[in-house]
């Protein structure tokens, strides 16, 4: 049964009631900034905006009663839209930076921008007319009308500390369980065996470079979701937050390089080690780099007594 009631301060509505307002208004304080081109950091903050109120309606949706113009799938398409957008600026960014290639090199990488202007030009232009379309509309009112008038479900009367391990321990269970963590490793004898740190090796396990992405997508879940409750913890599970923040940065950082030579080969007549060696070499550095660090988190998330550890500091909210 839904309906209208109460919201107590310790109660599970009155935190699902205020993450969902606090990231619909920071999304939409930037959509005319966005509209009008202005800033390519508003158009960012949007996105992460559309994230993170995509992510307190995951982790309180079961207690809310939300209405279908302001379901997370639709939430998910707005953010993609933008997203498009805003991966193309991170490229744009990256590509212009370097600025003490080789002349030919330069002028390899400007053929390449233009076709990435001109492919951002067509996303812009997709995202305006998402932000300006009914379905967007109807979204922005149906969430001012539930947040004026929130619906709950009897469970959201439970105190929030009585249900915090019930929400938390499904997600941590589902980034244990990722099948990224052993991309690159053996086992002999019941013992891990990490490939090696190379960039042939790397290329070789970046064939899997799907799985490291979807683990990236879902850190950055974790990270919000777990950011929505640290006024219930102490340090520690702070500085654990801060470290589900540091894998998807990680993880970011190899991604966003798969995707630039992605790019970059697809617009190019050679392979851009062949064309732009000084930059194809700067990227494995960049990479390796990444690497390695990715190595130190991977070996960390793979140790048992590490991982009773994580879930023994979910089990004990403050009081």
């Amino acid at each position: 049964m839904n309906f209208q009631i109460r919201l107590p301060q310790e109660a599970l509505s009155h935190y699902g009631h205020r993450a969902i307002e606090k990231h619909f208004r920071k999304a939409t304080k930037h959509e005319e900034d966005v509209l009008a081109d202005r800033d390519p950091e508003s158009l960012h903050q949007m996105r992460v905006g559309l994230r993170r109120l995509r992510t307190a309606i995951q982790v309180f949706g079961f207690a809310a009663d939300l209405p279908e113009a302001a379901s997370e799938a639709r939430i998910r398409k707005f953010a993609q839209v933008l997203g498009a957008v805003r991966d193309l600026d991170v490229l744009q960014l990256e590509l212009t930076s370097h600025t003490d290639l080789p002349e030919r090199e330069q002028d390899t990488l400007k053929r390449s921008l233009k076709k990435l202007h001109q492919q951002r030009s067509q996303d812009f232009e997709q995202m305006q007319k998402t932000l300006k379309s009914k379905k967007y509309r109807a979204f922005k009112q149906s969430m001012e009308d539930w947040l004026a008038s929130p619906q709950f479900r009897a469970i959201a009367q439970l105190p929030i500390q009585e249900v915090l391990p019930d929400i938390l321990l499904p997600l941590i269970s589902s980034i244990l369980l990722h099948p990224a963590w052993l991309i690159g490793v053996e086992f002999e004898s019941d013992q891990k065996v990490f490939a090696p740190i190379t960039p042939e090796a790397i290329r070789e396990q970046l064939k899997q470079d799907e799985l490291l992405h979807d683990l990236r997508k879902q850190m950055k879940r974790l990270r919000y979701q777990t950011e929505l409750f640290t006024d219930f913890y102490g340090k520690e599970y702070e500085s654990q937050v801060d470290e589900f923040k540091q894998i998807q940065e990680v993880l970011g950082e190899i991604q966003d390089s798969v995707i630039l030579q992605a790019f970059l080969n697809k617009y190019l007549n050679d392979p851009i080690d062949k064309l732009c060696p000084t930059f194809s070499n700067r990227l494995d550095q960049k990479r390796t780099i990444a690497w390695k660090d990715w190595r130190s988190l991977q070996e960390k998330y793979l140790d048992a007594d590490f991982r009773i550890q994580l879930r023994q500091l979910i089990l004990q909210p403050k009081s």
